[in-house]
């Protein structure tokens, strides 16, 4: 799913990323950890290539994103499904409109869409609250929002940029709790970004390490250092 080959990103004289080299399955479920700084968001950001490397090999869902053209881009983001720290919710649409946005972009039937937006709050528990708007929810109810629509699409990928940083300790265990059993029922791929360390203790998954820019550790059965 995801092959990465003495990967490297600067920005002007800093090194966000040197050298990184790692490979994940697909249907694995990775945490990646670090502290603030570390590295975690330029990597996602270059899985989804909002960044290009400045050297090295980097393949997502054997697409080469080194050479891969920007008008292949949207087709090539369709299998990814992004959740973010700070949600990214349209404040101007209710939750439904908001989770269906991916497939309209995509031209996908109404039908289609209205059915796949039902199926994704049934997963995520938000099915009493299809016509609310995001100032009406709280932070746990947004990130589910946020991650209904980031797999609506039924993604082969699902990257989480740091989903419980907002998030208080009971809350942001019930979004892992989900985000886990997602990755069970749709079989995707998982990268998570965290810094919290008793969610990533509590699992036991695979663990990968960033400090300054470079891989420090990555075990299978891993914790939080």
């Amino acid at each position: 799913m995801v092959i990465a080959q003495n990967l490297t990103k600067k920005f002007g004289s800093l090194s966000a990323l040197e050298d990184i080299s790692l490979t994940i399955d697909p249907g694995e479920f990775v945490f990646l950890t670090g502290a603030s700084g570390s590295g975690k968001t330029t990597l996602i950001r270059l899985l989804i290539r909002d960044l290009k490397a400045d050297s090295g090999q980097l393949s997502v869902n054997k697409h080469d994103l080194m050479i891969l053209p920007s008008g292949k881009l949207p087709l090539f983001r369709r299998d990814i499904g992004t959740v973010f720290q700070d949600f990214k919710l349209l404040l101007d649409r209710n939750v439904s409109e908001n989770i269906a946005l991916p497939l309209e972009v995509r031209g996908v039937k109404e039908a289609d869409v209205q059915n796949a937006v039902k199926i994704a709050l049934e997963m995520v528990g938000l099915t009493s609250k299809s016509t609310a708007f995001p100032a009406q929810l709280s932070g746990g109810e947004l990130q589910r929002v946020g991650l209904a629509r980031a797999i609506v699409g039924r993604p082969k990928l699902l990257l989480a940029d740091e989903p419980t940083g907002n998030l208080d300790p009971k809350t942001a265990g019930g979004i892992v709790r989900l985000i886990k059993e997602i990755h069970g029922h749709l079989k995707t791929t998982v990268i998570m970004a965290t810094h919290n360390s008793e969610i990533v203790n509590h699992y036991s998954l695979r663990v990968i390490s960033l400090d300054k820019g470079k891989v420090t550790k990555d075990n299978k059965e891993g914790k939080y250092d």
